[in-house]
C-alpha cells in the first residue's frame, strides 16, 4: 500500500506543471485577425467553465493538482480545434495563415502524445485500467489526422500563392515587351502562326502533353485573369503554360504548336531587376481591352 501511494504522489508530481492559481492557456498570438478561436464556440464555453471549477476545487485542495493540468489541457484543446475549425470559412487563406494552422495542429499532437505517455505510467502502475488509456490514444489519432489536413491545406496554399507569382511575373514580361522591341530573340521568340487555337486544340495538347511526359500541362493562366484585366490586357483565348522554353518540355511544346500553325511568345530570360516568369504564352498577343464605357 505505501508502495502505490508513493507511485501515485511521484506520478502526480511529474505530470503537474501548474499551480492552483495557474490561468487559464491561451491560443497562439494570431498572424492575422481572422484566424482566432471563437470565444463563444460551446465547447471552448464548457472547457473554461470547466477550467474555472476544477481551478477552485484544487485550490480548496478537493481534488488533485494533476486534474488541473488535465483541465489545461482541455481548455487548450478546446481553443485550437475552435480556431482549426474557424479556418474552414477562409477560402483565400494566406500563406502565413495556413503555416499557423499547421502549426497548432502539430502542437495538439504533442500535447496528446505527452498525455498518452502520462496515461501509459499511471497503466504500468496499476492507477488506471488500460482502456482508459485507450480513450487517449483515439484522441491521438484524430490528432494526427488533423495534422495531416492541415499541412494538405498548407502546400495547397502554397502552391496557389506560387501559381499568383507567375502569373504576375507572366503577365509583367508581356506588358513589358509591347514596349521592348528590341527584346526579341533575347528575352523572348516570337512564332507567327496563322492557325487558330481553340478549345478543343487546348484539350488535345493537354492530353497530348500528359501522354508524352506523363504529367498534367502546368498552365498558369488559362483565358482572362483578373491580373489581366487589372493590366488593361485581353487574354481571353489564349493560355500561359509554365515551362521554359528551352527544357525538353518547352521545346517539344513549340514544336507542337508550330506543326499546327499556332502562335505563340516563349519567353526564355530574366528581365533586368524583374522576376523570371520564364513560360510561353500560347496564342496571339494580349491585345488592350478596349475602356468600359
Amino acid at each position: 500500500m505505501y508502495f502505490r501511494i508513493a507511485a501515485v504522489a511521484a506520478l502526480s508530481v511529474s505530470f503537474v506543471c501548474a499551480q492552483a492559481d495557474a490561468p487559464p492557456p491561451k491560443p497562439v498570438a494570431p498572424v492575422s485577425s481572422r484566424l482566432r478561436p471563437d470565444d463563444h464556440d460551446p465547447l471552448v464555453a464548457r472547457a473554461r467553465e470547466r477550467f474555472e471549477q476544477v481551478r477552485k476545487l484544487v485550490a480548496a485542495g478537493a481534488l488533485p493538482l494533476m486534474q488541473l493540468k488535465k483541465a489545461q489541457d482541455d481548455l487548450q484543446d478546446a481553443l485550437d480545434a475552435s480556431l482549426l475549425k474557424q479556418s474552414l470559412s477562409i477560402p483565400d487563406l494566406l500563406p502565413e495563415e495556413a503555416d499557423q494552422l499547421v502549426a497548432v495542429a502539430r502542437r495538439t499532437v504533442v500535447r496528446r502524445q505527452q498525455s498518452l505517455l502520462q496515461m501509459q505510467e499511471m497503466v504500468g502502475a496499476g492507477i488506471i485500467s488500460r482502456s482508459e488509456a485507450e480513450t487517449t490514444m483515439g484522441d491521438l489519432d484524430r490528432a494526427r489526422e488533423e495534422l495531416q489536413w492541415a499541412e494538405s491545406r498548407a502546400q495547397l496554399v502554397a502552391e496557389k500563392a506560387e501559381l499568383a507569382r507567375e502569373q504576375k511575373n507572366n503577365a509583367g514580361l508581356e506588358v513589358q515587351a509591347e514596349s521592348h522591341p528590341d527584346w526579341a530573340g533575347k528575352v523572348y521568340t516570337h512564332y507567327q502562326g496563322s492557325g487558330v487555337f481553340t478549345p478543343d486544340e487546348l484539350q488535345q495538347l493537354e492530353t497530348d502533353y500528359a501522354s508524352r511526359f506523363e504529367k498534367p500541362l502546368p498552365i498558369s493562366a488559362l483565358g482572362q485573369t483578373a491580373l489581366h484585366t487589372s493590366l488593361g490586357f485581353d487574354h481571353r483565348g489564349r493560355v500561359d503554360v509554365a515551362v521554359t522554353p528551352d527544357q525538353p518540355e518547352g521545346v517539344w511544346l513549340r514544336h507542337y504548336l508550330e506543326a499546327r500553325r499556332i502562335p505563340y511568345f516563349a519567353f526564355r530570360a530574366a528581365v533586368p531587376h524583374q522576376a523570371t516568369g520564364a513560360h510561353i504564352h500560347v496564342g496571339p498577343a494580349s491585345t488592350r481591352l478596349a475602356p468600359a464605357d
